[in-house]
């Protein structure tokens, strides 16, 4: 009995705690959808589904494998669908430490195919990840090194991600229930040929558990590129559906 104020006060904090994070992501998406009316004709806005298959191979080793269509919904002051690019990737990811994880990551885009103008791409990743849960919301900081090359132009891009996650109904995760996730990340790009350039990204999901090894993500990512020489602003609508074996 002595304990039962102490857990009332803990299930406020956690109600709290979500329905703000809730409202954070109602403003977010407000955000979002109003960015093209105040965007100028340098907006893009695409449609972006991936399948991923994660797969544990022991306690310390897990491999992933993804696909993914990045489709055209608003190009040049107009509304449209035209493809523009196919990514298939893979991760291997080794735990170092109950919180941390080192992983190595290969992708191919094919853009060529769809864009005659373009070129189709190999990125190579290194990636560092470290987790923290100081309570039902769980925190990530994402660092990653790449190479982005294509036949022309090697590019160089530094990546750095904090993101946080947390189950909408109690402190854990459990089967149909949702959960939200929030990111932001900046970018630094460098390349021989060309000047620096800075990107940064911010994203907002829902997320559901469907069954005990898939997921179901949807959500909005909103991106400005290239804002030290000339803005981009990029408007993405995500879905991901994630397998588990």
């Amino acid at each position: 009995m002595p304990k039962e104020p102490s857990l009332r006060l803990e299930n406020h904090y956690h109600q709290i705690m979500t329905t703000s994070y809730i409202k954070f992501g109602l403003i977010f998406c407000a955000l979002f959808i109003l960015s093209p009316s105040i965007a100028q004709s340098d907006f893009t806005g695409y449609l972006q589904p991936q399948i991923s298959v994660n797969h544990k191979v022991s306690p310390l080793y897990t491999t992933n494998f993804s696909v993914s269509n990045r489709t055209y919904f608003y190009k040049e002051d107009a509304l449209q669908l035209q493809t523009r690019q196919v990514d298939f990737a893979h991760f291997s990811d080794l735990k170092i430490a109950t919180n941390k994880s080192i992983a190595l990551g290969v992708q191919y885009r094919f853009r060529a195919p769809f864009e005659k103008e373009k070129e189709n791409e190999l990125r190579i990743t290194e990636q560092y990840n470290y987790k923290f849960k100081p309570n039902n919301i769980r925190y990530g900081l994402r660092t990653r090194i790449e190479q982005r090359i294509s036949p022309s132009l090697t590019t160089h891009r530094f990546r750095g991600r904090l993101a946080a996650d947390v189950p909408l109904k109690g402190e854990k995760l459990d089967i149909g229930e949702p959960y939200l996730i929030f990111s932001t990340e900046s970018l630094l790009s460098l390349a021989r040929t060309k000047k620096p350039s800075y990107d940064q990204r911010f994203s907002s999901q829902i997320g559901y558990k469907l069954n005990s090894n898939t997921k179901l993500q949807v959500g909005l990512e909103y991106r400005l590129e290239d804002y030290n020489k000339q803005l981009a602003q990029v408007f993405f609508l995500n879905s991901t559906l994630v397998f588990t074996l």
